[in-house]
């Protein structure tokens, strides 16, 4: 699907891509997903073309995309905190329900004739919100289900199995929609579900017991804080969201293309769907080659323009061939632009807030693709579907170019999970300090003359404090004995502080090191304090 070779395990040799599928229960739960995925597209697909007979106009067909993806913009965050401190696999199946009584809610009142242009619209939010809850702890699941040496090859797979789903499901629907109707493709989206909930009660997961475990509230903070502290998760979500916001056109307005531009019926538009996913497929064969050759930069500015003048010449076309041409290249774009990207927010990311920080990554990706469907959707219904293309033609090569200027982190940061350089100690008898805030302070001695370059290197571990759990930090230096530099830092609780000293990373150690090969004699004093008054 994606080309026989993948990768290379610890001793160099060529691992093939397939290699994740050996292992039965990441097989299952990978087909169980992509059955979800190819009932989802078959869902949105079936809304957009019904949207076309409720309400005609391209703003109604255009907020179907956005009541779609404005719940996995407000919940990512909050699911991928759920799903870092509860089990994992009850929290799937719960979602699964939840998806299969929407789709049934779809099918029946669609066949009894009640459907309208509003319960369309809450219906598709109520889907989405399913939606939101899945994604950040699928991704956090896949890394229990694979050797660490095959996790990039599964999060391949993965990716290869939204692409096909992208491809076989809107061709699906409307296939079904034509010959059965509306109602009976809803239904195929109904037994995705069912098939899902079958593997997941099969699935012999045992939970994960944390030392330190986390509530739902600073689960939030924490993804927060460490996404506001750290700057290459921050570039990586800038350029996503400047191609996004552009590139939303197509999952917007394709249904209005199809249908008043190219005037084709339900059939043509799946057929439009098809192409768009697979390019998408073909892409992703092809990017691995592509990036290897000239860089993933080059890839990602020749994605960015390719997929602008893949929608220019939809604009300018009332040729169905021409059109499927077009959708097709710009679907091979949009996966090497998004892969790339995504790529980007796994590389910087250790595994202790991977599910976060892609549930903040995943929010500013739809936050783009809703705010950019519902932009498109108001410029074609007050002027035109020509209009609003070639707005999005001209703008998006404009945004590629600036996005040029903020190249994507390059992830070679050594992010394995390291002990801390210095062990908490164990809290006295009688003293309930989990709860209360926590001091730190850490006792330099280094000679004045070294102080700047000393100083420069401490503010580099104040980002680092700060972006795991400190909510204060600074450094004082002792005015009657100047070579002694006093580093201290906060955070709102003990149980915070325990955390901190869980979420170190090898390339954190490193850093910690350099700090302390300045200290004059042994090892820095550290000190740990709890507030009582």
């Amino acid at each position: 699907m994606a080309g026989r070779s993948g990768g290379a395990d610890a001793s160099g040799t060529e691992v093939s891509v397939l290699a994740p599928l050996r292992h039965r229960a990441f097989a299952l739960l990978w087909l169980a997903a992509t059955a979800g995925n190819i009932g989802m597209w078959v869902r949105d697909a079936t809304s957009g073309w019904v949207m076309t007979g409720l309400a005609p106009g391209p703003v109604y067909v255009a907020l179907v995309q956005a009541a779609a993806m404005l719940p996995v913009f407000l919940l990512s965050l909050p699911a991928g905190a759920i799903g870092d401190i509860v089990d994992r696999r009850k929290m799937m199946i719960a979602v699964q329900l939840w998806l299969a009584a929407v789709g049934l809610a779809f099918s029946g009142l669609t066949a009894a004739g009640l459907m309208t242009a509003p319960l369309l619209l809450a219906l598709t939010f109520c889907a989405g919100i399913g939606t939101a809850m899945t994604f950040p702890v699928w991704q956090a699941v896949i890394s229990e289900l694979v050797p660490r040496s095959e996790l990039r090859l599964a999060i391949a797979l993965n990716g290869v199995g939204i692409n096909v789903s992208r491809a076989v499901g809107p061709a699906i629907a409307g296939a079904v929609v034509a010959t059965a109707g509306a109602a009976s493709a809803y239904l195929i989206d109904v037994s995705a579900y069912v098939f899902g909930l079958a593997v997941l009660f099969w699935w012999p997961r045992q939970p994960t017991v944390r030392k330190h475990p986390e509530r739902f509230g600073s689960a939030i903070r924490a993804g927060l804080r460490y996404a506001r502290r750290h700057p290459p998760l921050q570039r990586t979500i800038v350029r996503s969201m400047l191609f996004l916001a552009f590139a939303s056109v197509l999952w917007a307005l394709l249904p209005a293309v199809a249908r008043d531009q190219l005037g084709t019926g339900p059939a043509g538009y799946g057929i439009l769907l098809g192409a768009l996913g697979a390019g998408a497929v073909c892409g992703a064969m092809v990017m691995q080659r592509v990036r290897r050759r000239f860089g993933t930069e080059p890839m990602v500015l020749a994605g960015s323009l390719v997929y602008a003048a893949g929608v220019g010449v939809l604009a300018l076309t009332d040729v169905f061939a021409v059109a499927f041409a077009s959708v097709a290249v710009a679907g091979a774009a949009w996966v090497a632009v998004l892969t790339a990207m995504m790529s980007g927010a796994q590389a910087v990311l250790p595994d202790w807030v991977r599910a976060r920080g892609l549930a903040v990554y995943r929010t500013a990706y739809f936050g783009a693709m809703t705010g950019g469907s519902i932009l498109w959707g108001v410029i074609a219904q007050h002027w035109s579907l020509q209009i609003a293309l070639l707005v999005v033609a001209g703008a998006g090569t404009v945004a590629a170019l600036i996005g040029w200027l903020m190249p994507l982190p390059a992830g070679d940061q050594h992010l394995d999970a390291a002990p801390a350089w210095e062990p908490p100690p164990e809290l006295p008898p009688g003293l309930p300090a989990g709860r209360r805030r926590a001091l730190v302070t850490v006792e330099y001695r280094v000679p004045v003359e070294r102080h700047a370059e000393f100083l420069a290197l401490l503010e580099k571990l104040a980002v680092v404090r700060r972006r795991d759990g400190a909510v204060r930090w600074g450094a004082y230096v002792d005015v009657a004995e100047p070579e002694w530099i006093v580093e201290w830092f906060e955070t709102p609780t003990w149980e915070e502080h325990l955390r901190q000293h869980q979420r170190g990373t090898v390339a954190d150690a490193r850093l910690q090191a350099e700090v302390q090969a300045f200290h004059i004699g042994g090892r820095p004093l550290v000190s740990h304090l709890v507030k009582v008054a």
